[in-house]
């Protein structure tokens, strides 16, 4: 075989190979209904509107989860979010899982942190939600700030308050980086014993309290891609 009929044959012999480890798209919102998704923990509510789910506070209750029913691993997530300016927060969810507490399930995990709080201004940083405990009921991880945005000016001015904002989320084995409207905020990795290497992603409404004032937070234009 003379070596342009090679070449010219190469491809077909490698495209096979390559198919076996491309990414992998995964719809996790099909922009109708909430198929695919389950509520955790608290009573705020979720609706569809428009294509876009709404997460709506709801006064003395925990925090509350929309969780994907399956697990994921290494990723890339990508979507928008809209959420109320002022005194409220919430997060997305990744490689999360939950247990049962006081009545009703916790949700634990890794949380990309929507942030409101007009001075600190953390949105990208990476926060353990809920703790973790071993199969004794020990705490292996007690909840807190992973990688806060202190040092970060530049995502601190990236965020968009009242505006619809733009996440990137990347989790590869123990590395965990974020991005808010472009720009880097979070690079993180899990060292630690209590390390999740698997779970559900989240889109979370944070508890207010006693407060009557319902507060809102949007997600849409969601995008999973699987990392092989």
């Amino acid at each position: 075989m003379n070596s342009r009929a090679f070449i010219a044959i190469l491809p077909l012999i490698l495209s096979p190979v390559a198919a076996a480890f491309a990414d992998k798209n995964v719809e996790l919102f099909n922009g109708k209904d909430l198929s695919g998704w389950t509520k955790r923990g608290g009573g705020a509510s979720y609706a569809i509107e428009d294509g876009v789910i709404v997460g709506r506070s709801a006064p003395d209750t925990e925090n509350t989860f929309l969780t994907t029913n399956e697990d994921y691993a290494d990723f890339v997530l990508e979507l928008e979010f809209k959420i109320d300016p002022t005194n409220f927060n919430s997060g997305v969810q990744i490689r999360s899982h939950s247990r049962p507490e006081n009545n009703h399930e916790r949700v634990y995990g890794y949380q990309v942190e929507i942030d409101t709080d007009a001075d600190r201004a953390w949105t990208g940083g990476i926060y353990f939600e809920g703790g973790s405990k071993d199969e004794k009921g020990n705490w292996i991880r007690k909840a807190g700030w992973l990688h806060d945005l202190s040092d970060n000016e530049a995502a601190q001015k990236a965020r968009r308050p009242g505006e619809w904002n733009h996440f990137k989320i990347r989790a590869q084995g123990r590395r965990f980086q974020t991005w808010l409207n472009g720009v880097p905020a979070a690079d993180f990795t899990d060292d630690e014993k209590a390390f999740t290497p698997s779970g559900f992603i989240a889109l979370q409404v944070h508890s207010v309290g006693d407060s009557r004032d319902t507060k809102e937070v949007r997600w849409k234009n969601i995008k999973l891609t699987i990392l092989e």
